[in-house]
C-alpha cells in the first residue's frame, strides 16, 4: 500500500486519514449506520451543489458548440454510450461529441481508429474535460455521483470484470464524473493501466470520506487547468 500512498502525496490531514485506514488493502472497513447516513447526506449535497454550479457552464458550452460544430466538428451535439454503473446496471452516459461519426479507413486497432476520429475542436474539449459537462445530467437523474470510479463502456467492462483483479468492486458505489484514479493516474487506455486504475478505485471504495472527496475535487481542478491525462 505504500506505493499508492507515495503516489497520492495528499495534504497532511488526508495523508493521516489514509495511512490509518489503509494498512491492509484487502480489508474493507464496515461503516456504522450513522456514518452511512452522514455519508449519504454528504454525497447528495456534493452532487447537487456541483450540478447547480455546472449548469451555466453546460448551457453556455452547448450554445457555443452549436455555433462552432458545423464548421469544426460537423455532426450531432451530443454523444451517448452505454456505461456500467452501481451493481452492474447499464445506463446511458451523456457527453459532448468529440469524434467524427465515420472511422478513418486503413486503421487496424480500435484505439488507433478512435484517436484518428477526434476532431481538432474535439481534442480541445477533451483536453480540458469540457466534453464531460453533460455528465452532470447523469448526476441529476441519479445514474452517477460527482466523485466515484469513472464508468467504463459496457463492452470494456465485460472484459475487465473477468481479467482484472478486483475490478468488480467498483460496482459497489455509483460511478463518478471524476475519481481518485483519474486525478492520480489519468486516462487508462489498456488492460495494464486499467489494473492500476482498479487499485485506486478499490482504495476509494473502501476508504471513501469527505476529506478524500475534497482532495479529489481540488486535484480535479488542477487536472482541468493542466489537461493532465487527456486523450
Amino acid at each position: 500500500m505504500s506505493n499508492i500512498m507515495d503516489t497520492l502525496n495528499p495534504p497532511r490531514g488526508l495523508a493521516g486519514e489514509l495511512q490509518s485506514s489503509s494498512t491492509d488493502i484487502g480489508r474493507s472497513g464496515a461503516k456504522t449506520s450513522g456514518a452511512s447516513i452522514s455519508r449519504g447526506l454528504w454525497v447528495t449535497m456534493l452532487n447537487w451543489i456541483f450540478a447547480l454550479l455546472a449548469l451555466p457552464s453546460l448551457i453556455g458550452a452547448a450554445l457555443v458548440l452549436l455555433v462552432l460544430n458545423p464548421r469544426f466538428n460537423p455532426g450531432p451535439l451530443m454523444f451517448y454510450q452505454n456505461r456500467v454503473g452501481r451493481d452492474g446496471r447499464v445506463f446511458r452516459i451523456y457527453k459532448f461529441r468529440t469524434m467524427t461519426d465515420v472511422p478513418q479507413e486503413g486503421l487496424t486497432t480500435s484505439i488507433e481508429a478512435n484517436q484518428a476520429r477526434i476532431t481538432r475542436l474535439g481534442a480541445i474539449l477533451r483536453k480540458f474535460r469540457v466534453d464531460e459537462l453533460p455528465n452532470f445530467i447523469n448526476v441529476a437523474i441519479g445514474d452517477m455521483n460527482v466523485i466515484g470510479p469513472r464508468p467504463d463502456a459496457k463492452d470494456q467492462a465485460d472484459v475487465y470484470v473477468k481479467s482484472v483483479f478486483g475490478y468488480a468492486e467498483r460496482f459497489e458505489v455509483k460511478p463518478g464524473i471524476t475519481g481518485l484514479a483519474q486525478v492520480i493516474q489519468g486516462y487508462a487506455a489498456c488492460e495494464d493501466s486499467t489494473r492500476k486504475k482498479a487499485r485506486y478505485d478499490r482504495f476509494y471504495v473502501r476508504h471513501r470520506s469527505a476529506r478524500m472527496d475534497v482532495f479529489i475535487v481540488v486535484r480535479t481542478l488542477q487536472v482541468m487547468l493542466t489537461g493532465f491525462g487527456s486523450r
